[in-house]
Order: C-alpha cells, then structure tokens, then sequence
C-alpha cells in the first residue's frame, strides 16, 4: 500500500559530501541523494506496480526529479551547510507536482499527513517540557554549552520591532528546525538568517530582518576580536558599548596596521559619542552582506569593523587634511550613515588606511612605440592593483601592414597589443576585491577598426581575441553623418594621419576630407575605403553578437568639454562616464560619488532642493578632499588630479524617485523629472565647486577653461549645435538662475575642472538599498548573484502598493515567479500598476534616450547608460543608437538582451513608441511622448533574428556575479 510504501526521505553519503540533514529527533546524518531516489521510487511503485513496461519512465522519471530536488536544496544553503527533513520532503512534493505526477503526489502527501499524526500522538504520550532543550552549542574553542533559546527569542523579538509585515514565531520555528545537538555557535547565526531569507519573498520586510539578525554574527566577530576574550551583545546594548569599542577598534587596527596612524590622534570621544548605532538595523540583506563580505576591515579572515565605525573610518580618512578635522569628519559620517550619499567602491575600500586609493577611475591614452606601450600596460597593472578601472586610448598605435622604419618590417597592427593588455587586467584582480577591468577604445577611422569588432568574437584566432576586456568604437561625428547619408568612409593607418587623433568637430572633418583627397591621389599607402553603413552594420552586429564594442562619440565629449582649451578627450573609463583629457604626460583621474535620489523626495511627493542643496555641498568638499589625500600609483595620474582637480557627482535611486513620485519611466512626467532634478544637482554641483574655490583657490588651469569664459554645461551645447548643425536635437530649457550663477564663477572660479559623472554605482546601491544609478527596475522579482551570493530581491513599492489592493498572497507571488517578475500578463493587475512597474525589457529604450539627453545638457562629463532589449534587431539597434546620438548624448554602456524564452514572457509589454521610420536628416525635436527614431529605412542594417531554440547573447547578464560594472 501506498501508506506503507512511499517514505520520506533522509540522508547520509559520499556524493554530496559536506552537507547534513537534521532529523526530526534532532540528529544529524549526512546529504544522501539516492535516499531521494529510492523514496520516489517507491512512491512510484506504491501507485503504478512494477511491471516491466513502467520500469524504464519510472527510472528515467525518478533521476531527473531526484537532480531537481537535489539542486534546489543546495543551492540555497551555504557549503558544509545543513538541511532539515522536512524542508526535503516539501521539495520532493513539489518536483512530483511540477512534473504533473499528481496521483504519487498525491500519495505522498496523505503518507506524510498519516505519519504526522502518528507523531503527534507520540508527543502527547511523552511532552517536551517547554522550557527545557536538549540540544547543546559548540562554541569556537570547542566547549559545548547549552543553547540560550531565551537569548534566541529576545534576538529575534529585538530584530522585528517596528516591522509589523514579519512573523516572528515563524522565525523561531523554522530556526530551532534547523538546529541540532552540538551544532557550531556560527552556525545557529547562519540559522537565524537563513531563516529569514527563505520568506524575502513574501515581504521586502524580512530582507530588513534577516540584515538584522546578520548583525548579530557581525557583533559577536567584531566584539570577541577587539576585547581578545568571547563576547556578544544585542542591538540595545550596542547603543552604550558603541563608543568604547570604537576607541578599541581604532587602536586595534593600527596596531595590526591596517589604517593609518593619524586616525588614533583624532578626538575618538567625540567621534564615537557621533555614532548612531540605530543605523545598523536600516540595511537590506543584500546591502549588509555585502559590506561584510567586501568591505569591512579583516585581520586573518576575520571582521572585526561594525557598520558605523565602518563609516567614521572613511569620513576620517577624507576629513583628514581639514582644520576643524572631527567636525567635518561627522558631517561627512552622517551624510554616508543615512544613505543621502555614498562615496564609491574605492574610497571605501582604502579611506583611512595605510594606502588611500581613492579614485575609481583612470584614463590613458597609449603612444605608438614599443617602449610607450609597454610601459602604458605597467601603468595599467600598477593602477588596476589598488582598485582602479582603466579606459585606454590606443588610437595611435599603427595599424595591420603599417610600415617601421627601425626594422624596415610591417606592424602587426594594434590587436596583438590588446591582448596582452587583456591578460595583464586578468592577473591584476585588485586582491580577490573585485576582478581587474579595462577598457579600450579606437576611433572608428583606424585601418584595424573591422578587427577590433571581432575582438570579443569566441570565434577564430585566440591569439587575436581579448575574451575579458571590455571594447568601445570611439566615434567622431563625421561617421554618423556619412552613415546617415550613406555616403563612403575611409581607415587610414595612424601614422600617417597623426593630426587626426587630436582633431575634433569641423577641424577634424576637414583634415579628414583632405586625407581622403590624398588616398585618392595615391600619397597615402595603408588605407582602406568602404560604405559607411557596412561598417555601421558590423558594429551594430558585433554588439549584438558580443555586446562589444560599445557605442561613444567623441565630438561630443570634446566639443562640451570646459578642458578643450589644454587638451583633448581621447576616451572614456571602464564604464562610460568620465571624459577627461588624456596626454603622454597626463592619466586622467576621476573620483566618484553618488547622491542617493529617493532620500531626496519629500513627503508630498517632491524634490526637496533645500536637502539637495545641503547634501550636494558636503559631497562636493568629499571629493574634493580625496584629491591630496589620495595615493597615486603612477605619476602622470598625479600631475593630471592636482593640475585639473576633477570629480564626478552623480546619482543612484532614480527609479525609486519615481516610485515615490507614481511617476512611469516610460513617460513625459519621467523625462521632465529627469530635467529637473539633473539640473538642480549641476546648479548646485557647480555651486559647490565655486564656493570651493574662494575657500581653497581655482584649480590651476581654470583660465581659459569654458567656466572661465562663461560658459557652463548647458550653454555647450551651442558649441556641439554649430559643429553638428541638423543632426542635434537637444533640450535647452532651463529653470533656475543661471545668470547668477555665472556672474558668482567670474567673481570666485571653480576648484574643480569637472563636476559631475553619472556612475553604474551597482555595488553603492546594493548598500543603500535602492536601485542603481538611472536604471529601470531589472525585475519586479528574481534573484540576485553577486560576489556575495545569491539574493531574493524584490519591489517593495510594488508589494505595497499590491497589499493596499488586496493582491499580495501566495498565488501572486507564484505568478511573479512564473512570468519572472513581471506584472502585464497578470490579468487582476490594474493597468496604472502595470505601467508604474513595467521593467526595463518591457519598456520602449527610447524613453532611456530621451530621460539621458535631459540629464546630458545639464552634465560637464557623461553618464553610463545601459540599454534594455528584449528581443533586438538590426533596425532596432539602428534606430536607438541614432537616436542617442541625435539626441546629443556622449557615449552609451552595456546593451542588455534577454534570453528568447524569457522574451517570449513578457512579449504582451506595452509599448508606446512607434517604430515608423524618420526622415534620415532629422528635421524636427521629437517629443518625448513619442520617441522618434532617427534612421531611415535604406540605412537599416538587415534584422538579426534569432534561431530557434537559441538565446540572444547578454551583453553583460544583469546577474554575473564577475561583472566589474555589478561591483
């Protein structure tokens, strides 16, 4: 009989050595898989006989949901983890119901029931007394004490103040379930938080409760550290104990020598007595982890730097250099404790320690010898050790055939030099903190330009392939406008056209038609010519195929540059937002930090600018700061950060304003808050850097910059428009008072070369709890992996908006999953919930563009903008890559596709753009209801459409957890 027949299952082998199940008495064996499949079996046979025709659908049946079962257990418990019985026999059920085997399901279901029961009878014959447990915590020095279950319920109750969406009781069940005797004291932390984790789903709440019960491991690590004997502490006890383990901490880790000395003579009373230990219980899980993972301080493995003193370190660091040091140091503390700014991965990685490398970015560009470029890859290992991105310019370097002259011989071109630069940033991985990251760049007129798009193809020669360096078509607008009119374009080799590289808008596009006139008459020997269009075909194509090269412009990055009076702009970063002059002389340096947009909005559901105002001032003098205290690996980056001194304020949580605002981004309300709010952090950026300067002096190049002339961002475009002419069309409406502004620069100047970058910020967001930089929401639902692990992650303003409605339960959460967090196929979503929720592959990429050239009129460097398709095509690309480039915008990021399945779930998104084709010379500003494409349909490159059974590639997959732009 059934009863008799279909057991559970438990454990204990070889196979999935590491791992353990706990039996419901308590004990512990280890993770057998064939017990699974020998308790299915006998479900099976229970139900079906054992006849020899049923045999092999049995078996065949039996395998693949035992590896279903198997899979989804471990990949949700840390190695060497533990597993309960129960939580096996839930997976088995749900394998058997997934695969429609619903008869044995069903039978194993009522033989579960039945021994539950007998169960229970027991129990009511021998009670547990309640008070007292059986089971005993192994503690690090191996002594066994019994576990405190009081300590564990106060901990739990503790973490679930204020958050009334979270049962508590749930928490202490499914924790003690997954105890045993004997189990390791970090273990039954592990417990806790696991616990929690598993209902994330559920409720965005438990993410705060599980960050809450985490803190508890990070605690009892950090105390029993710096007071050198076993220590815990709950969150209550935390608020007297703060300060007198902070003045520990400091001196415990100067004396490992892990932070700088200086940082012991500040007035640690004052600082500790400034710490707000409430803060610790505000982070998300994934955010917390995240810093305990990657960014808390570490002696032999060990953390021992809580959340707070974590920011009072950086704030330390960056206060350093100031006269009244402990004052700016809590200012400076308070703005990254709230989450109103958040410095960038480097400056709090090294802020106050023994190296302060603080900056994220470096910008080289590569000469044509051996000698320059062989030295211009040790700078990038020397800078890519200390946690810099990289963006090389390596437009000089001869191309394929180029003649020597030392050795009378011909270039291999500039290919084989990339990939040793490839191999370099791979053996330089910034310590195990992140993997090392560069990016190189060519302009699209270099004789190896066809080969350069090949570069991340996984086919042909390895030898000329770079699988883990990112690319970028550096392009000037020449090309777009002899794409646009399908007109011929010719590659000429760089040494003989060396003016070009330097060259930028109509002086560039005359000393190219002249060099073209001398190919023609036979005076230049390496060149080639072809149809603008093939060549735009290819790079659209490679894009999709490899999502390389990525899409910049180079006039506009010189043209609006307020630098183009010392130099020239030759590439963009690593992630495509730094435009910064590069020289043989100069690496240009950027240091970044983000203005965290949600903490901006106000209660009735506007931009407080007063708070922005407040927030951009204290950033602006952060990155500032960091300017001298900042070590320099290489000495052309310091000659260039003194000389220019630029930074980048950008911003994080746009979507999250616009939840807050029931503002689509797929709207005019989007763009216009885009406008708005980019142009109050530049009025007040520019603002900050003026007031800079009448404190500290203009930076040394000031005279003759655009700022000096009276010319600020929004006024470039003028610049671009004259080089341009018909095919830019940019916004140049304005609110605030600018005049005012101008006349405060003339009178003050400006302390900072550049102001302003819009950063990826992937890991700085996870921290904050919000989402990242510009971008749409990825999905309402999915799970996140990252260096840190796998993480549940979901829209808590779409849960409560579902809760307001009656609409959060179990069934929607199961349609969230099935349609991968999707909202617009769920038939009892109302549609205003559908369109405020739509996510990024279900919008119109055009609304990107439009929201990007607003912010872009208002910005002196750029913005890494990411682009969402969900199925893309060659005149698709076409028509958006125009688009970005009509629209005035410096450069584009990542190109992200969806795999064809996925696409085909989210197929019914709205949409409300139209795809009719434009005029190919654009003769009018598109509006942002509907964004018009701006290619023509004769310089469409043909559609790529995807075979069947075949996914699109990602360009970067939103959840690799190696992506230097995820970090």
């Amino acid at each position: 009989m059934a009863s008799e027949t279909a057991q559970p299952v438990y454990t204990s082998s070889a196979s999935e050595s590491g791992y353990s199940v706990i039996r419901r008495n308590g004990k512990v064996t280890e993770f057998d898989s064939s017990k699974i499949a020998v308790a299915i079996t006998k479900a099976f046979l229970a139900v079906e006989g054992d006849s020899a025709q049923d045999s092999r659908r049995i078996h065949d049946t039996v395998a693949k949901l035992t590896k279903q079962v198997t899979d989804n257990l471990l990949r949700r418990i840390d190695d060497g983890g533990t597993v309960h019985i129960e939580d096996i026999q839930d997976q088995v059920e749900l394998a058997l119901m997934r695969e429609g085997e619903y008869k044995v399901a069903r039978s194993y279901v009522v033989y579960r029931e039945k021994q539950s029961e007998k169960r229970a009878e027991e129990e009511k014959k021998h009670p547990q007394p309640a008070n007292e447990s059986p089971l005993h915590v192994t503690a690090a020095d191996g002594t066994r004490h019994p576990l405190d279950i009081d300590r564990l319920h106060n901990l739990i109750t503790e973490a679930c103040e204020g958050l009334a969406e979270v049962n508590r009781d749930a928490i202490l069940r499914d924790t003690q379930r997954n105890l045993f005797d004997g189990v390791k004291e970090a273990d039954v932390e592990k417990a806790l938080v696991m616990s929690a984790r598993t209902f994330i789903e559920k409720d965005p709440a438990y993410s705060t409760l599980a960050a809450r019960l985490l803190m508890d491991g990070i605690r009892r690590e950090a105390l029993t550290f710096v007071y050198k004997t076993p220590k815990q502490a709950s969150q209550q006890e935390m608020g007297a104990l703060y300060n007198d383990y902070f003045k520990t901490y400091i001196s415990t880790a100067i004396e490992k020598e892990l932070i700088d000395s200086e940082l012991g003579l500040f007035d640690l009373d004052r600082l500790g007595n400034a710490l707000k230990p409430e803060l610790d219980f505000e982070f998300t899980y994934l955010g917390l982890q995240t810093l305990y993972d990657r960014y808390f301080i570490h002696f032999d493995g060990t953390r021992f730097e809580l959340p707070q003193a974590f920011y009072m370190r950086v704030a330390m660091g960056l206060a350093i250099n100031e006269l009244n040091r402990e004052e700016r140091a809590i200012e400076f503390y308070n703005l990254l404790s709230s989450f109103d700014f958040m410095s960038s991965t480097p400056t709090l990685f090294n802020s106050g320690t023994l190296r302060p490398q603080l900056s994220s970015c470096y910008l080289t560009t590569v000469p044509d010898d051996l000698s320059g470029i062989y030295n211009a890859m040790r700078d990038n290992a020397l800078l890519s050790k200390y946690a810099g991105g990289l963006g090389n310019d390596w437009t000089r370097v001869r191309g394929l055939g180029a003649h020597i002259k030392g050795t009378n011989g011909k270039s291999q071109g500039v290919v084989p030099f990339l990939k040793v630069a490839n191999d370099t940033a791979v053996a330089v991985n910034q310590g195990g903190k992140r993997k090392g990251a560069v990016c190189a760049y060519l302009e699209t007129w270099h004789i190896d330009v066809e080969e350069f798009l090949d570069l991340r193809k996984n086919t042909g020669d390895d030898r000329r392939r770079t699988h883990d360096m990112n690319t970028a078509n550096w392009i000037p607008d020449l090309f777009m406008k002899r794409v646009a009119e399908e007109g011929q374009w010719t590659l000429f080799s760089p040494e003989e056209v060396d003016d070009l590289h330097d060259l930028t808008g109509l002086d560039f596009e005359r000393a190219y038609k002249a060099y073209e006139e001398k190919a023609a008459r036979g005076e230049i020997r390496n060149f080639k010519q072809l149809p603008a269009t093939d060549l735009w075909r290819k790079m659209l194509g490679m894009l999709f195929e490899t999502g390389h090269p990525w899409i910049t412009f180079k006039d506009p990055c010189n043209l609006r540059s307020p630098q183009q009076h010392v130099g020239v702009v030759h590439s963009s970063n690593l992630c495509t937002e730094i435009t910064l002059n590069t020289s043989d002389k100069e690496i240009a340096v950027c240091n970044l930090g983000s203005v965290n947009m949600v903490k901006h909005i106000d209660e009735n559901g506007k931009l407080d600018k007063e708070k922005l105002q407040k927030t951009v001032r204290t950033a602006m003098r952060m990155l500032d700061n960091v300017i001298e205290y900042n070590y320099y690996s290489v000495p052309q980056a310091r000659h260039s950060n003194l000389q220019h001194r630029p930074v980048g304020l950008g911003l994080m949580g746009f979507q999250d304003a616009l939840y807050k605002l029931r503002i689509p981004y797929s709207s005019d309300e989007a763009v216009q808050f885009a406008d708005e709010s980019m142009e109050a952090i530049s009025y007040y950026a520019i603002d900050a850097s003026s007031d800079l300067a009448a404190e500290r002096g203009k930076y040394q190049t000031y005279e003759g910059s655009l700022w000096s002339k009276g010319i600020l961002p929004i006024d470039s475009i003028k610049i671009l428009k004259e080089a341009r002419g018909e095919y830019l069309q940019q916004d140049e409406s304005k609110t605030m008072d600018w005049d005012m502004l101008r006349d405060k620069i003339k009178r003050q100047g400006m302390r900072n070369s550049n102001t302003m970058a819009i950063a990826p910020t992937a890991t700085i967001s996870n921290i904050c709890g919000v989402s990242q930089s510009i971008e749409p929401t990825y999905q309402n639902l999915f799970v996140k992996s990252n260096l840190s692990g796998e993480f549940t992650v979901i829209n808590p303003y779409m849960v409560e908006d579902l809760k307001a409605r009656n609409l959060w339960d179990d069934v929607m959460i199961n349609d969230l999953k099935y349609f991968d967090g999707s909202l617009q196929s769920i038939d009892r979503i109302p549609a205003e919930l559908k369109s405020l929720y739509t996510t990024a592959f279900e919008m119109d990429a055009r609304w990107l563009i439009e929201a990007a050239s607003r912010r872009q009129k208002w910005l002196d460097q750029a913005q890494s903008l990411n682009l969402y398709m969900a199925e893309p095509s060659g005149k698709k690309m076409d028509n958006l890559y125009k688009l970005a480039w009509v629209r005035g915008l410096k450069t584009t990021y990542y190109l992200r596709s969806m795999g064809a399945t996925g696409a085909e779930k989210t197929s019914t998104a709205p949409t409300t753009a139209t795809e009719a084709p434009a005029p190919s010379k654009p003769t009018a500003v598109a509006t942002a209801s509907t964004p018009a494409p701006v290619a023509s349909a004769s310089s469409s490159i043909d559609d790529l459409v995807l075979g069947e059974g075949m996914e699109a590639p990602k360009a970067c997959s939103i959840l690799e957890p190696d992506c230097e732009a995820c970090q």
